[in-house]
């Protein structure tokens, strides 16, 4: 997920259709894009920063949901390797 692509098409009032046709792409794609469904083409999120006057890195850095990170066990585990949590 794209969640400053998001942002910054509700910043800027758009809507999705809308953007889509002014940069030449199909709004389903951008859907998907925007969702994290379908990873972009250079050219697409080079169209895309271009288009909202934003830079790229910015505008496609991903979301990871708690789900997605990795989990920390909850045990607190000494230096030499014992489990002090019981």
């Amino acid at each position: 997920m794209y969640p400053n692509l998001k942002l910054e098409i509700f910043r800027r009032g758009l809507h999705q259709n809308h953007l889509a046709r002014n940069i030449g792409m199909d709004e389903t794609l951008l859907s998907k894009i925007i969702h994290g469904y379908r990873e972009p083409t250079a050219i697409q999120r080079r169209s895309l920063a271009n288009h909202l006057a934003v830079e790229e890195n910015w505008l496609f850095e991903k979301y990871e949901s708690a789900a997605q990170k990795p989990t920390v066990d909850s045990r607190q585990v000494s230096r030499d390797g014992v489990d002090e949590s019981t």
